[in-house]
């Protein structure tokens, strides 16, 4: 960030910009489980070089610079459904986030993230990522045949707004995602029998509407993602909390946005909610 704003002020010192040979103090923080396969570092890095570029008066394209320090960093630069361009130049300049659609084209999609565990996981995701570079073949064909006619096929989801497409596209992708690190050698576990049990209880759940009303997507870590339209929010976490009874201990089960009530119907429990496993979600985070 300092080199670019050295470029952009050609030597003169830009009054109005803090000046280039000051120190700096980085202090970072996250309300949410750091290095638990949440994006925390895609969040810091993002917040850090938006904030290292407003202190030295920057405007440009800073999703590369993102990028260094977290790869999917480049991506959090911008709001809405974002694209990271692999890029071809040996440099990685050409390496950039776009913005596919602003965060106003989707107003109905709702993120539920089921907190299984804020501890951080044993393979950081530099490290297993490398790992299954090295020794995975199912990567290869995945990053070669797979992703980028999967990357043209979720474009055209996210503009047509179509949920199942969408839904049904996250979770396939989620669980190839989830056998490379399984084909990765030595193996890699992300995900947890808590992690399991979720995406059992989604298919159910999708099985007893007849069609994709929630999908969910796991990171490199245990924690799930599920996403859902607006109006199918309240249900749904009714059905989480009855499968994953929180403990009593007075803390807030639901984070984030408010989520109204729900009444489940007798054959929606019966087919939907199996085995109870109480305390295994800690808490949800409701956002947009």
């Amino acid at each position: 960030v300092r080199r670019l704003a050295r470029k952009r002020r050609g030597g003169a010192e830009d009054t109005a910009a803090l000046s280039l040979s000051y120190k700096i103090h980085i202090a970072s923080e996250n309300n949410f489980p750091t290095a638990a396969g949440l994006a925390s570092s895609a969040a810091g890095y993002a917040c850090l070089v938006s904030a290292l570029a407003r202190l030295y008066g920057l405007e440009e394209e800073l999703s590369e610079v993102a990028r260094r320090g977290s790869g999917s960093a480049c991506r959090s630069m911008f709001g809405g459904f974002v694209q990271w361009q692999r890029g071809e130049r040996p440099d990685g300049t050409d390496s950039l986030a776009l913005q596919v659609a602003p965060e106003t084209h989707w107003p109905e999609l709702r993120v539920l993230i089921l907190v299984v565990s804020g501890e951080k996981k044993p393979v950081g995701s530099t490290a297993g990522m490398q790992t299954s570079v090295e020794t995975s073949p199912l990567l290869k064909h995945r990053a070669e045949v797979v992703v980028p006619e999967r990357l043209a096929q979720m474009m055209q989801h996210i503009q047509e707004r179509d949920f199942e497409g969408f839904g049904q596209l996250a979770m396939r992708d989620s669980n190839q995602f989830h056998a490379t690190c399984l084909d990765t050698f030595p193996p890699i576990f992300y995900l947890t029998d808590v992690s399991r049990h979720i995406i059992a209880l989604a298919h159910r759940y999708n099985a007893h509407h007849g069609h994709t009303k929630v999908a969910y997507t796991f990171d490199a870590g245990p924690n799930a993602v599920v996403f859902a339209l607006a109006d199918a929010v309240a249900e749904f976490v009714e059905v989480v909390r009855r499968s994953f009874p929180p403990a009593a201990n007075g803390d807030q089960f639901v984070r984030g946005l408010p989520v109204g009530s729900a009444a489940l119907p007798q054959e929606l429990l019966a087919a939907v909610v199996t085995e109870p496993v109480p305390g295994a979600v800690q808490y949800i985070l409701h956002t947009k």
